[in-house]
């Protein structure tokens, strides 16, 4: 008979001590380090999970778009924006929580790395937790069947002779609808922004109809009260899925209101690419019957148009330009003119600089360039009526 001996091995003290200093550190911060760890697991499921094109569907079908209904039904019972007061309450809020913090820090005396690393652990898992929501809420979206899937339009390239058409008659409508709406002692749109919001229920009554999946019964989108701020940042309106509201900025020149409103009401129908609203709200806007919105309509497709055909074929941009209307000119001046004053802002470069990454993490690879895509859309969906 043979017997082994087996040798106790020992851990030494000094990772018995490190073992319980890594456990004490996370004992006394436990709650924080739970949150964090929750929200990371969280996040780490819906990377996994966002590429199941079924899932997501379903996901956005049963769950997500009927809770950001339900509480935007309760949010338009208030005449103000909720969405905006909640960024009041966030700026406010993350201004106490910092100089509060500092305040701990500075009397921490012994235990101020304690406290800094608390508390910048408190504002990660804040903004972990913001994020998630908004992943859940609307992120998921991103990751449904877009309108063209549902549609069956689609955005494919297209032939500067096709493009040149399309502007074309896009001009012609221009200038034969700049004379329907109202216009100041200066020639320029003057329709009332409360006229031009309270007409916004019935913007997509055609569109619905054509594409059922659209069909969804509309609020007056909320009038932001900060919208020079908005401008700064370079925003003309912005759809909040926490609160479930359209939010549009009524600072900025009136003419574009109404496509802007078209815009985000089509984010209201789960619409998320930003190429494909600006196309929906080109659309609603000219088949919607309110003439203040068809010209705002066909304003927006024609700067989208105008500028593509620009880089195309300048001689063949120009001779289209020249052949604009002196109001739509005016318009499009003014408009340019506002937005001019916010060009060279260091709040709008990083306001965009944040967008455009925001975009591309959600699969729109061209960043800010996506919105160009637009382009595509019009020419496929008008090319008969141009010719």
């Amino acid at each position: 008979m043979t017997f082994s001996i087996i040798q106790k091995m020992s851990i030494p003290s000094s990772c018995w001590r490190q073992r319980s200093k890594m456990k004490a550190f996370f004992v006394r911060h436990r709650k924080l380090h739970i949150w964090l760890l929750a929200e990371l697991a969280l996040l780490a499921v819906f990377l996994a999970v966002r590429g199941n094109r079924t899932w997501m569907n379903a996901l956005a079908t049963h769950v997500t778009t009927p809770l950001r209904r339900a509480i935007g039904s309760l949010c338009y019972r208030v005449n103000f924006s909720v969405a905006e007061a909640l960024c009041v309450i966030l700026v406010v809020f993350s201004a106490i929580y910092i100089t509060v913090s500092i305040v701990k820090i500075v009397q921490g005396r012994g235990k101020r790395l304690r406290k800094a690393y608390a508390a910048a652990l408190g504002a990660v898992c804040i903004a972990l937790t913001i994020y998630g929501g908004f992943c859940f809420l609307w992120g998921v979206d991103y990751y449904t069947d877009s309108f063209q899937d549902r549609s069956g339009i689609r955005a494919s390239a297209v032939s500067t002779e096709d493009l040149t058409a399309v502007t074309q008659y896009f001009v012609q409508q221009l200038n034969a609808a700049a004379d329907t709406v109202d216009r100041d002692a200066d020639g320029l749109f003057a329709v009332p922004r409360e006229q031009i919001l309270a007409e916004s229920t019935k913007v997509y009554g055609a569109v619905s109809q054509e594409f059922p999946f659209l069909v969804f019964d509309d609020q007056v989108p909320k009038s932001i009260y900060f919208s020079r701020t908005m401008s700064a940042l370079d925003f003309t309106g912005v759809y909040c899925p926490f609160t479930g509201e359209s939010n549009v900025n009524v600072d900025s020149p009136a003419c574009m209101l109404p496509s802007t409103i078209a815009h985000e009401l089509a984010h209201q129908r789960s619409i998320s690419s930003e190429q494909e609203c600006n196309f929906l709200s080109i659309l609603a806007c000219t088949t919607c019957g309110k003439v203040d919105y068809n010209y705002s309509g066909l304003l927006l497709g024609y700067i989208h148009l105008g500028n593509a055909l620009c880089k195309a074929d300048n001689d063949a941009w120009k001779a289209v330009y020249d052949s604009l209307d002196a109001t739509v000119k005016a318009d499009l001046m003014n408009n340019n003119d506002y937005w001019k004053q916010f060009q060279s802002g260091a709040v709008k470069k990083a306001s965009n600089k944040v967008y455009d990454s925001f975009l591309k993490s959600y699969g729109e690879t061209a960043g800010l360039q996506s919105y160009g895509t637009v382009v595509d859309l019009l020419v496929d969906y008008y090319r008969d009526a141009a010719k």
